[in-house]
């Protein structure tokens, strides 16, 4: 089942690398803050390096003015995402999340089957914006597109 505005995120382990590979589970990342998680079908892929991520590099400061942390998830390895945030200039502060089984992207019924490009299962492209680990806003995309989980939009939607 998908996950819905006021939702719990789900507790789940991820990876990044911070002096090394470390796990950081959801209740850590999202209990007591404010998060906007945006989730990217694969790092290094055209619509995500080219307009995606650099979106919440760009305004990446307007989030922390209004006190919201960002993270980045893709179904890839540590390594992959740190290689990829470092290509993209991705500011300190900018968790570049990896969820290398998939384990979060499916407790988050946002999953999909990218098999037939030879990915696998990856993540739907979506962002959200939680408060307190409770989801508040939730915009999921659909297949091929990119206008509703922008930075861009995600600020709209914030006032």
């Amino acid at each position: 089942m998908t996950i819905q505005a006021g939702d719990r995120i789900p507790e789940v382990a991820l990876t990044h690398i911070l002096d090394g590979v470390q796990t950081i589970d959801t209740r850590t990342l999202f209990d007591g803050k404010n998060v906007v998680l945006f989730a990217v079908p694969g790092a290094f892929t055209p619509t995500c390096s080219e307009r995606h991520l650099p979106g919440f590099v760009q305004h990446f400061d307007q989030f922390l003015a209004r006190g919201i942390s960002v993270a980045c998830v893709s179904v890839n390895d540590p390594f992959v995402m740190q290689a990829w945030g470092q290509s993209q200039g991705v500011p300190e502060g900018l968790i570049m999340l990896a969820d290398g089984n998939a384990d979060f992207t499916r407790a988050m019924g946002l999953e999909l089957d990218a098999s037939g490009y030879g990915m696998g299962i990856r993540s739907k492209r979506y962002a959200l914006y939680a408060q307190d680990g409770v989801v508040k806003k939730l915009f999921v995309e659909s297949p091929g597109e990119f206008r509703v989980s922008s930075a861009e939009h995600m600020l709209e939607e914030l006032g």
